[in-house]
């Protein structure tokens, strides 16, 4: 019992500093909750000190990971900013529907949808909510209507890896396997009715939603259809494709005034209509980015192997410090991290950071024309704002690793156990929350079903409950913790200049999280 109080406390300090009425940053709260796990490891653990330092090493270089895909994203959205071609996209997006429902639902849901699908590492915010505040709405409002929109397509995010690499080592068969992607896409996709309406309450008015309410579910459905639909033979492409499908069906149904409220005729008159030249000018970036991510995420196309090559190209003796080595794909990997089994690997070429957002950036400097003194304001406003992001991920990023430490008897762990001995039989209405807290330290639904899926499984056994719906659930809980991860907080906030507000939208997004949570229990009792 003191083991598991211990365990939990460091997580109510962290909530407590970041959500109480002079709430601390994330750049303090952060370090502030890493020190105080490592001081309990060291003093109540018995953590070895070498490998406690070994852990910290891991944990601030993991950072590089997260923090290189904000600046790549950031870097694009000064790009397109600057270049003027966000007032183009939202004058023609304007063109398809001033409705302020229509545009949430096309941009907030169905197109980041499809950009989860092809990449997931907090894309689909990093690209959406921008276009968004280019429209004119609110940067607070639309971070987090992006966060809990962004959770319906996560378990099959990035062509499905938080699936068949999430759990990837618990002995699946390929139907278990199936059956496990077949089960939450049903979770997911009953949970949609329910989830994007609350995101839409962030940003517009009860009343918007009573009145547009026909089209976000049609709007929802053109997406949830064909994702339920693919997930019955491939866990690979059900968002992809079921985005994809959705965003034309959504821009289709905005075009066509179907399920949306009669707009002032006078209004629609002054809209300035855009060349189709100058919308795909306009577009080209955001294009060129979709078009990079999927042709690098299927698997079958050979370019993903290649950026995951692993080859070994050189090999470094770090002495003490460890081993580094760079594979043919430019994947940097240090190992044995002050002589113990602690490593860390960055992926180079497959991180979305340098492909596709430094390419694109690159290769959108000629394209939109954009002249010396603006590149320069594009990599200047960029860095200024990743200086305090960069201290607050290095903080979540070592505070996860020090929480893992332990193996079984490590504080998560200690913390999952209580939470199966405590409800037994009842396991499957409590399931998700476990896969939500996964995602809420590590930032990664992938993360989460690699950490949680073992003793998922095992408590499914144990208790004698279908291990396909229980890792299904896991799965859901992963995608929902995606609403009050402190990775995607902090990522979604700093594109779009947010300072110091993670506690508030914690405090926020933490409900619909809860009521995915129960609508998921039910649906798990059906199946």
């Amino acid at each position: 019992m003191l083991n598991l109080i211990i365990s939990v406390v460091p997580i109510l300090l962290l909530i407590w500093m970041m959500t109480k009425r002079n709430a601390l940053p994330s750049h303090i709260a952060l370090p502030t909750t890493a020190a105080f796990i490592g001081l309990l490891q060291l003093f109540y653990f018995g953590s070895d000190f070498t490998l406690l330092g070994a852990n910290i090493i891991a944990g601030t270089l993991s950072a590089i990971t997260p923090i290189s895909i904000i600046t790549g994203a950031i870097l694009l959205n000064r790009t397109i900013a600057l270049s003027g071609a966000e007032d183009i996209i939202r004058q023609w997006l304007e063109t398809i529907s001033r409705n302020q429902v229509a545009q949430l639902m096309i941009i907030g849901w169905a197109f980041a949808f499809m950009i989860e699908g092809a990449s997931g590492f907090g894309t689909p915010a990093a690209i959406a909510a921008p276009i968004l505040v280019g429209l004119g709405f609110n940067p607070l409002k639309v971070a987090m209507l992006a966060l809990v929109m962004n959770s319906v397509p996560v378990s099959f995010g990035a062509v499905g890896t938080p699936t068949w690499f999430g759990f990837g080592n618990l002995g699946l068969t390929e139907a278990e396997l199936l059956i496990t992607g077949r089960n939450s896409a049903l979770m997911h996709a009953i949970a949609a009715f329910f989830i994007p309406v609350i995101a839409l309450r962030f940003v517009v008015s009860w009343q918007q939603i009573r009145r547009n309410i026909l089209f976000i579910q049609l709007s929802v459905l053109a997406c949830t259809i064909p994702y339920f639909l693919l997930a019955q033979w491939n866990y690979e492409f059900p968002a992809l494709i079921g985005g994809a499908i959705g965003m034309a069906g959504s821009i289709l149904l905005a075009r066509s005034n179907i399920g949306l409220e009669t707009q002032n005729e006078s209004n629609l008159n002054k809209i300035k209509h855009v060349s189709r030249s100058q919308i795909i000018k306009a577009m080209s970036p955001t294009l060129i980015l979709i078009s990079i991510l999927i042709v690098t995420r299927i698997q079958q196309l050979g370019i993903k192997t290649m950026l995951n090559d692993a080859t070994p190209l050189f090999n470094f003796q770090l002495g003490a410090f460890g081993d580094l080595s760079i594979s043919q794909a430019l994947i940097i990997k240090l190992t044995n991290i002050l002589g113990t089994d602690t490593a860390w690997a960055y992926k180079t070429l497959y991180v979305p950071a340098l492909i596709p957002f430094l390419l694109v950036v690159l290769i959108s400097i000629p394209v939109l024309s954009l002249t010396k003194p603006m590149v320069k304001q594009v990599f200047s406003e960029t860095a200024s704002r990743i200086k305090m992001p960069l201290i607050a991920l290095i903080g979540a990023l070592i505070m996860v690793k020090l929480m893992m430490m332990g193996g079984d008897n490590s504080p998560i762990m200690t913390t999952g156990r209580a939470f199966s001995e405590l409800t037994g039989a009842n396991w499957q209405y409590f399931a998700s929350f476990l896969g939500a807290l996964g995602a809420f330290f590590s930032g990664s639904a992938t993360v989460s079903n690699l950490t949680f899926g073992g003793i998922q499984q095992t408590i499914a056994h144990t208790v004698d409950l279908p291990q396909t719906t229980i890792l299904a659930l896991q799965s859901v809980g992963g995608a929902m913790g995606n609403m009050v991860c402190i990775n995607n907080i902090i990522a979604v906030s700093t594109i779009l200049g947010i300072a110091n507000k993670e506690g508030y939208i914690i405090k926020r997004t933490v409900i619909p999280m809860m009521l995915y949570g129960a609508i998921v229990a039910v649906v798990s009792a059906f199946i």
